[in-house]
């Protein structure tokens, strides 16, 4: 399938992603509980400003503000109604942003969970799970994006729906899970079973990966666990700005700048393509990830041990998938 992100990959080393979304707008002031896709109608010069931000630290790809745009999270706001307009409004302040940068930049469609238990362990079925995710997909493809990009899945069969549900729109999709409880997903897969369902996949992603989780070192190893399947599918990494700490009434992440543009080396040293951040990431980590991945040159796979070095220790003694290469503790983080 040719598409603008395929294209782009074809011709560079790496793409620069965006970064949180969430954090950016509890900065701006949505309110925790909230649901921030009301905000594409009700705020759209602060999803603009959240676009934008991302765009002007130099992102060449940008998820629109529509994680939790399908009708089963919007039911909790008794939103469920207006998936497709949410997502589709969401996708055309995307498009303008990104069609008024002067340069190519990717619009992505932001697909998160359901937030349902997947039958037979819960009520969510095969079915009703693309029929989610295509309602989604369609509103997103109207509102004009590049491409698709689900993110933090947990199990293996909501994967699967959202691949189906892409192929359905027609449209070009990534995908990734969120490696949280000791180097697996909530629901037990670990990376090398991500490479093998990718493998698999009747409707291949155009890229896939990790995103979120614990720390950036817990990442790190899990594109190193992708890397080791000998994928040929694009990379992708989006960890979080360090480690969250409560202060104040608020979270706040310890990740500073200079960490992150350690962390977007080394991800690219690890086999990622399309690298990014997660939870905590503002446009002043972005900046700093930039200048790194254009002015240090490219290394060898870094060890373990050079990620905790640089990154801070691992929060498990595993990476999920069995292997037995010990793995430094936790030690603290290089602060700036």
């Amino acid at each position: 399938m040719t598409n603008a992100l395929s294209r782009m990959l074809e011709t560079r080393d790496w793409l620069l992603a965006d970064g949180a979304t969430g954090t950016n707008l509890f900065n701006m002031g949505l309110n925790s509980g909230d649901a921030p896709e009301l905000w594409n109608v009700d705020h759209p010069e602060k999803i603009k400003a959240l676009y934008s931000g991302a765009v002007d630290a130099g992102s060449d790809l940008f998820l629109t503000n529509t994680f939790g745009g399908n009708a089963s999270r919007l039911k909790l706001h008794s939103a469920e109604g207006r998936v497709r307009e949410l997502n589709r409004v969401a996708a055309e302040l995307g498009r303008e942003v990104a069609d008024a940068s002067g340069r190519q930049v990717i619009v992505a469609g932001s697909v998160g969970p359901t937030g349902e238990i997947m039958a037979p362990m819960g009520n969510l079925t095969h079915e009703l799970a693309v029929e989610m995710f295509h309602e989604q997909a369609e509103g997103l493809k109207e509102g004009g994006v590049d491409v698709l990009w689900v993110e933090t899945i947990s199990a293996t069969e909501e994967y699967k729906a959202a691949a189906e549900a892409a192929k359905l729109a027609g449209m070009p999709w990534c995908g990734t899970m969120s490696f949280d409880t000791a180097g697996r997903t909530m629901m037990g897969v670990t990376s090398a079973d991500l490479a093998k369902i990718v493998e698999k996949l009747d409707y291949k992603p155009l890229a896939f990966g990790a995103n979120c989780g614990v720390g950036a070192s817990d990442l790190l190893r899990t594109v190193l666990g992708f890397s080791a399947t000998g994928t040929n599918t694009p990379i992708v990494s989006k960890g979080n700005a360090g480690i969250p700490k409560y202060h104040d009434g608020h979270i706040h992440y310890d990740g500073t700048p200079e960490l992150m543009g350690d962390y977007a080396v080394l991800a690219r040293d690890c086999g990622a393509t399309i690298i990014g951040g997660c939870c905590g990431t503002t446009p002043e980590h972005l900046r700093a990830m930039k200048e790194a991945l254009e002015t240090r040159p490219r290394g060898e796979r870094p060890s373990l041990e050079e990620i905790s070095e640089k990154l801070g220790g691992f929060s498990s003694a595993s990476d999920g998938t069995g292997g037995d290469e010990p793995t430094p503790t936790r030690r603290s983080r290089r602060r700036g």
